[in-house]
């Protein structure tokens, strides 16, 4: 079998054709040549059309052209085809159509007429033109291929399909355009007709690959399996070290649950090419419909463990084990597929961006981390990554890092309200109130119309206005947040501490952390907060009972030294000094009070 490439779309004509007015094959469409239509408005279309119909029926009662009258006729055709190249259309069509009104009856005037409007945006007239110059000269390629290509503009597909008919009926050694014509049959899914046109071009040209690559296309399309079998294993005798057509046809088995036959096959390719990555997925795919894990991880690994695996097709495997993830029998594979994807393709943006979800839904945030941002190195252009680097800051408690990424991010993406939430909690984290209100504040204003979104920020700016102690700007912020969620529990625990810290509305406050300890009942700091309420309504009993209680699950220090203060003012005053030594032991998180009272052993407030 030989091999021979035909052009799907129209040949590539040449530029110039001189008026030779018996055989002229005149010049291509400048489209073809990837130039844009220049259209003429409305109004100079119909001054062209009546000045041409006009000049057109002087011309028909006039006698035969004189020289002088053919000499004037050949230099504005001449004139006509420059401003085309020059893509001057009103001008081309200007002298075109004078050059017309001398010799409406020449084929090269009227195509290249039809030229001039179809890269003008006429392509009605473009249409009229084209078949015309087919009429004058029916032996000429050229003006079926401009005719079929106006045809095809306007969407008349059927038209076009029956213009290459022609061409291949009337042209000599025109066979080539087959091709074409059966692609024109496939388009409006005439497999039938486009099946005849491929026998045609195989009579002519011989078994070709392409032909048979078509025709099993078309089988696949009718289902008809044996037809489309034979055609591969065709191709497969003709080329026997094409290990693409051995794929092909193993894919084909496949597909079809013929799986000894596609297994068969897949190691035929793997004996043209062992390393072939194509061959172990079609390899994997039949130990996966055959329940072999074994054998569905070792195809693959060794697909994977190559460069030859294109990044977009191992990214789709990827992401098939991703929406199984975190199950812990799926994660080691799927943790060494990515990163044999990363291994492999390591400037590719995609490889780190897949591999950092596999991590992150495995529970590796730090790895995931980091994954994303080798992902940025290569591409900073995807706001996903940036969301999801600054989204494992926050939870990895990396402020500075969260501050130097949602900054970075927010260059490229200011109009992206979750940076700027994550970049206000980050100046929350790191005591400076007034810049986390700054970000807040404005990312707050990118979201209205969410109330959900606005109540996240509201949670945040409550902490940041108590922190600048503008305590009626952090009670207004709660209270917004509140009003969407009510049962936004943090917020309810941070709104009744700091009442509580303040001694203002303590029965609101009490309400409040009520409510969380009731969902919560074994969280420390909401046991913290409600104990504390009660400390500032002087139920000293109360807060003990819930500060014992937390204290069973932590040792916090300022858990400790509010467990001194309760048990001094119930009268223990040894038992309070204990635990205020105990909460300085535990480190930091006590109040500025705790060296006064235990160097003067007394409660200070």
């Amino acid at each position: 079998m030989r091999s021979r490439s035909f052009t799907v779309g129209a040949v590539v004509l040449s530029l110039w054709a001189g008026m030779g007015w018996g055989q002229s094959l005149g010049t291509p469409p400048d489209s073809e040549l990837g130039r844009p239509p220049a259209k003429l408005s409305r109004k100079e279309r119909k001054e062209l059309a009546a000045r041409l119909a006009s000049e057109a029926r002087q011309a028909a009662a006039r006698p035969p052209l004189s020289s002088k009258e053919r000499e004037m006729s050949e230099a504005l055709y001449t004139d006509g085809v420059k401003y085309v190249i020059l893509e001057d259309y009103p001008k081309a069509l200007e002298r075109l159509l004078k050059a017309y009104t001398l010799m409406p009856d020449n084929a090269a005037v009227n195509y290249k007429l039809a030229e001039a409007n179809l890269l003008s945006g006429n392509l009605r007239d473009a249409t009229g033109f084209a078949e015309a110059a087919v009429k004058l000269d029916s032996k000429n390629p050229y003006y079926y291929l401009l005719l079929a290509q106006a045809q095809a503009s306007q969407k008349q597909y059927e038209a076009a399909t029956n213009t290459y008919a022609s061409l291949v009926r009337e042209v000599p050694n025109s066979g080539s355009y087959l091709f074409q014509l059966a692609d024109l049959y496939l388009a409006q899914n005439k497999l039938p007709e486009a099946l005849t046109t491929l026998e045609k071009a195989q009579a002519q040209f011989g078994s070709l690959d392409e032909i048979s690559f078509k025709k099993q296309q078309i089988y696949l399309r009718q289902n008809n399996l044996p037809l489309a079998l034979k055609e591969g294993e065709a191709l497969i005798a003709a080329n026997p070290t094409e290990a693409r057509y051995v794929l092909a046809q193993a894919e084909m088995y496949a597909a079809n649950n013929r799986l000894p036959d596609a297994a068969r096959v897949a190691q035929q390719a793997l004996r043209l090419d062992p390393t072939n990555p194509q061959a172990h997925l079609i390899l994997a795919d039949v130990a996966r419909q055959q329940n072999q894990p074994a054998e569905v991880e070792k195809h693959l690994r060794l697909a994977f463990d190559t460069p030859a695996l294109d990044i977009d097709q191992a990214v789709r495997i990827l992401v098939n084990y991703l929406k199984q993830l975190p199950d812990p029998k799926i994660a080691p594979l799927a943790l060494d597929l990515s990163a044999a994807a990363v291994r492999n393709h390591p400037r590719e943006a995609k490889a780190y961006s897949v591999a950092g979800d596999v991590q992150m839904q495995s529970g590796r945030k730090k790895e995931a981390r980091n994954t994303y941002l080798q992902a940025l190195r290569y591409d900073k252009s995807k706001y996903q990554l940036w969301q999801q680097v600054v989204l494992l800051d926050a939870e990895l408690n990396q402020t500075d890092s969260l501050l130097v990424h949602s900054d970075a991010a927010l260059e490229l993406f200011p109009n992206q309200a979750p940076l700027w939430f994550y970049n206000g909690v980050g100046h929350l984290l790191k005591k400076q109130p007034q810049r986390a209100v700054q970000a807040l504040e404005h990312g707050r204003r990118l979201t209205a119309g969410n109330p959900e979104q606005q109540s996240q920020f509201d949670s945040q700016l409550g902490d940041a206005y108590q922190e600048l102690k503008e305590y009626a700007k952090s009670a207004a912020a709660y209270d917004a947040a509140l009003a969407v969620d009510p049962n936004n529990y943090g917020v309810l625990n941070n709104y009744s501490y700091y009442l509580s810290l303040r001694g203002e509305n303590l029965d609101k406050a009490k309400e409040m952390s009520g409510r969380t300890v009731q969902k919560f009942p074994d969280n420390d700091t909401y046991l913290d907060t409600y104990a504390w309420v009660l400390y500032k309504q002087k139920d000293y009993a109360g807060a003990k009972q819930n500060l014992e209680k937390a204290l069973k699950t932590t040792k916090d220090a300022s858990i400790l030294e509010h467990y001194g203060d309760v048990l001094w003012q119930l009268g223990d005053h040894t038992g309070a000094v204990a635990a205020w030594q105990r909460a300085r032991k535990a480190g930091p998180g006590t109040s500025p009070l705790l060296d006064r009272k235990l160097k003067d052993q007394k409660l200070y407030e």
